[in-house]
């Protein structure tokens, strides 16, 4: 088969059909050899879809009469929406597990394999996002029938036989619904992200950055693994502010911090410590390991320029503090945030644009002392 698929705009749903068929009849009567028959989909755009109200939507139908199912998708195909139709319960479920499944569902209450208020109850359970709107089709017009419907999860009940008019109403009302909860999901997003994120570098902000160590730590006293965390404080970063502006300073930040996340494994965390301060987390890495991951870091910072703006070429260089440990009680991550900032010190001491390791001293002076 060779597939078409025809938009037509100010045209009757009689018109599109006549034409689509005579398209096909025309097709299938070429004298070129071998023509086959081709299937023409059809996505009809009246005045009635022009408002900004109608949402075309993915949607699933699943009903075990053919007679009923073929009239459920012609009249769901016919205002513009596209449709995956199914006879049994089982494959309705399997669909609406996809990642990328439907977002509006049309049931039969019976159906062979699972039942229609079986999906609605599984869907419900498993608590997706984005949200899924159902709606059970049934003969049974009792109110406890109905109660049953809503309390397995159903958003809304048709009674068979269904009008098509009143069909497209309660799918309009499912869309508004699921674009609803589509904006709530997006804002809950945006808001996760302005709580975890710091806006100018985009790296996660000092309490998420500190969150992930806590995490590493807690893996680390369970499975006895080590864990190294590394502290970087940009050279002479307020002279880059006083001579060059902060508009400066803040592109260096950018892009050292974006020069720095794609220098790490994927497992590893760096995020924004303080004003010029970063904090990597380096799940797995005893001091070597961490050390080589620091200089790695390091090299790649100072790698070439930076564009500062309005023609600003600056390199930067990096101190950092390294600092690793097996943990073993609660007071291990304060003692080797510490630790990484004594060998920090060292390092800004020394010489600036280097990397220094935290030492056993380093450990003994990070206990707190007893009061």
């Amino acid at each position: 088969f060779r597939d078409f698929a025809v938009v037509l705009a100010g045209c009757s749903r009689l018109t599109v059909r006549q034409r689509a068929l005579s398209s096909a009849l025309s097709t299938q009567h070429s004298p070129s050899p071998r023509v086959d028959t081709p299937r023409v989909s059809v996505l009809l755009c009246t005045d009635e879809h022009a408002g900004s109200a109608w949402r075309a939507m993915k949607i699933l139908v699943a009903d075990d009469d053919p007679v009923s199912l073929r009239v459920l998708q012609d009249s769901l195909l016919d205002r513009g929406h596209e449709v995956i139709a199914v006879s049994d319960g089982d494959a309705a479920w399997r669909i609406l597990q996809k990642k990328d499944g439907p977002q509006l569902a049309c049931l039969n209450w019976i159906l062979p394999g699972l039942e229609g208020v079986d999906i609605c109850r599984n869907v419900r359970k498993q608590g997706r996002e984005p949200y899924v709107y159902l709606i059970l089709l049934t003969g049974r017009d009792g109110k406890s029938d109905i109660v049953s419907g809503f309390q397995a999860g159903a958003d809304d009940h048709l009674s068979k036989p269904f009008d098509a008019s009143e069909l497209e109403a309660r799918v309009r009302a499912g869309a508004r619904i699921v674009g609803l909860q589509t904006k709530l999901a997006e804002a809950r997003e945006a808001l996760r992200t302005q709580a975890t994120r710091d806006p100018l570098t985009e790296l996660l902000n000092r309490g998420a950055v500190i969150d992930v160590l806590e995490k590493e730590l807690a893996r680390s006293r369970r499975n006895g693994n080590c864990v190294a965390v590394a502290l970087i404080d940009m050279d002479q970063f307020k002279s880059i502010n006083d001579t060059h502006g902060h508009a400066a300073g803040d592109a260096v930040l950018r892009e050292s911090a974006a020069r720095m996340r794609t220098s790490l494994r994927t497992y590893d965390t760096v995020g924004r410590y303080g004003d010029e301060e970063f904090l990597v987390v380096l799940p797995g890495c005893d001091s070597l390991a961490g050390v080589e991951g620091a200089e790695r870091l390091r090299m790649r910072l100072s790698a070439r320029p930076i564009d500062a703006g309005g023609g600003v070429k600056l390199t930067v260089t990096a101190s950092m503090g390294v600092a690793a440990m097996v943990v073993t009680d609660a007071e291990d991550g304060d003692r080797v945030l510490r630790a990484a900032d004594s060998a920090l010190n060292r390092a800004k001491g020394g010489g600036h644009n280097r990397v220094e390791v935290a030492t056993e001293a380093d450990f003994a002076d990070a206990v707190p002392s007893a009061e």
